[in-house]
């Protein structure tokens, strides 16, 4: 299920869109980044870039070369906020995890929160952009 919606949810992203992940730990955000950047043509192993902040891979998206990055802000100190604006890019679709400390830098982001109902099973909210464009599809 979670993988089947992530899928989904790759099929309406593009360049420049932000996908923030939250969630407890274990709740399965690098889970749903791996399937997504999966059906962005990612073919390399996604892992989590938690000790190393933000890694980047190859896809491709209706034909078209693109950029999937992926980051993990749970290791980033308030200060340091300013700098992420520098992995931002236009032409890649960016998925975040833990990005709290820098909600005020990422505009108009789509909010993907993930959270345990029971100890098996999650319930999964998606809010912003992406959610949008699913529910005109």
């Amino acid at each position: 299920m979670l993988e089947e919606l992530a899928s989904r949810v790759a099929q309406v992203l593009g360049p420049g869109d932000v996908v923030v992940l939250s969630g407890e730990v274990g709740t399965g955000k690098t889970t749903f980044v791996r399937a997504a950047a999966r059906s962005l043509g990612v073919t390399d192993r996604v892992t989590s870039p938690t000790y190393q902040l933000a890694r980047g891979y190859e896809g491709l998206k209706d034909g078209q070369r693109v950029t999937v990055n992926h980051m993990d802000l749970y290791r980033l100190e308030d200060q340091d906020v300013l700098e992420l604006e520098d992995y931002l890019e236009p032409d890649a679709v960016t998925f975040i995890e833990w990005a709290d400390p820098a909600l005020g830098v990422i505009e108009n982001p789509s909010i993907v929160h993930i959270y345990h109902e029971t100890p098996t099973m999650r319930r999964i909210s998606l809010r912003g952009p992406a959610a949008e464009r699913l529910a005109s599809c």
